[in-house]
């Protein structure tokens, strides 16, 4: 007789298990409707805030979830986890509410800011490994711990008990926004976790809600996975949105959200920094780059919600400050304000300020020179950065830089050099 193969789906009793024990513990977070965003879309905009919550994410729901579901063994041995940004944080407090030894391996690059917040949600319930350059090492690490010590390893995100803590993100929305049909929900995806939890949820309680999943454009793991009906990991990504920038998503959350997501889209990494850069210059909202993943999306849906019901979860707002630089720049680069050109000129006095008079336009900035002196016998060198007010400044600019011979090669398009320079 052919044995019958289960897949896990979050039930409805499980998810609102889940509620009763984060009562206290996870923020009830708002869910407000945002008028900038409602008039710029004619479209009713909330926010579920929930980079409200104590450790600024969403993640403390899971990792309570599953910390307070450990039998006595399990709490005995201690636990473990591998993180360098939300997910320890709600480790940590969950550790600290719940009196549980915890150790939280960490990549030695982690800003010390993150190491600081983990150390004082923790308190002395967890100690900080420190370990490898990059993510997979410390998780590498934690699961070599766990496995040698048996110590519970507690995953991100590719957890039941983890999927039915952030499923209550959607328990809470349904219910927030009871007086009024749902008609959308955008959500980051990243391992999948509460993209998973969520459309779990509006599927048994609000199945007509289209449920939109974000992913950014340089780690678009689920997106690649449904389009090929199996988990797939990627060669490589770009970390920069790090709190949703996996390899590979959860294999419970793909087996779950290939059935319950309506779309999985992308956006670009710059886009997200100028969501970013808006929503603290004109909303006072600080979000990290996995929280302006579903604002981000919006534009690419502006016919189809105009005159709906839409919700943006924005995940967290764990965002360290040393980055604003960076998330400029990207914002710069992707609204083709932002350029770089190796300029040629002529060994002669006066040359660089016959480029600042008579090659660039009137509203031009310079914000990048790095000069190379003598790199022939006609010409010195330099790599030079230029802001401009409006893409349309690019091609006449070009065209002044060739007529009067500055001009060496344009470099934004140029990825082997240019990512030298972002």
């Amino acid at each position: 007789m052919e044995e019958i193969k289960t897949t896990y789906r979050p039930t409805l009793d499980a998810i609102e298990t889940a509620a009763e024990k984060l009562m206290g513990i996870a923020s009830v977070t708002p869910l407000t409707k945002n008028a900038r965003y409602s008039k710029q879309f004619d479209a009713n905009i909330y926010f579920k805030r929930e980079d409200l919550q104590e450790v600024r994410s969403y993640k403390i729901r899971g990792a309570y979830n599953k910390i307070s579901s450990l039998s006595e063994s399990q709490i005995e041995n201690e636990i473990v986890c591998a993180s360098a940004g939300n997910h320890a944080q709600g480790f940590a407090l969950s550790c600290k509410l719940l009196n549980i030894k915890g150790t939280v391996f960490m990549p030695s690059p982690t800003p010390n800011q993150k190491i600081e917040q983990v150390k004082m949600f923790g308190q002395d319930c967890i100690d900080v490994v420190l370990v490898g350059d990059t993510y997979d090492d410390a998780y590498h690490t934690a699961m070599e711990t766990s496995e040698r010590l048996n110590k519970t390893f507690i995953h991100p995100f590719n957890d039941e008990k983890v999927i039915e803590g952030q499923a209550t993100v959607g328990l809470e929305i349904i219910d927030q926004l009871k007086a009024h049909p749902i008609d959308y929900v955008f959500v980051p995806v990243g391992g999948g976790g509460l993209a998973a939890g969520l459309s779990s949820v509006f599927r048994l309680l609000s199945p007509q809600t289209k449920i939109i999943s974000v992913e950014p454009k340089g780690a678009p793991a689920m997106l690649n996975s449904i389009r090929n009906n199996k988990n797939i990991t990627l060669k490589s990504i770009d970390s920069f949105v790090d709190g949703a920038a996996v390899k590979r998503v959860g294999d419970l959350n793909f087996a779950i959200c290939k059935e319950t997501l309506h779309r999985v889209v992308v956006v670009d990494e710059g886009k997200i920094c100028q969501t970013i850069l808006d929503l603290y210059n004109k909303d006072a909202i600080v979000v990290e780059p996995a929280g302006a993943l579903s604002l981000s999306a919006l534009e690419q849906f502006s016919e189809e919600i105009k005159g709906k019901n839409v919700v943006c979860v924005i995940s967290g707002s764990n965002n360290d400050i040393t980055r604003t630089a960076e998330i400029k720049e990207r914002a710069l680069l992707h609204a083709n304000l932002k350029h770089y050109f190796i300029v040629k000129f002529p060994q002669r006095t006066g040359a660089l300020r016959d480029f600042v008079v008579d090659i660039l336009g009137p509203t031009d900035d310079i914000t990048h020179f790095e000069y190379t002196k003598k790199a022939n016998r006609d010409n010195d060198v330099a790599v030079v950065g230029i802001e401009l007010k409006s893409p349309k400044d690019l091609e006449p600019l070009i065209t002044n830089m060739k007529s009067h011979n500055f001009y060496g090669d344009y470099l934004n398009d140029k990825q082997d050099l240019f990512q030298f320079l972002v």
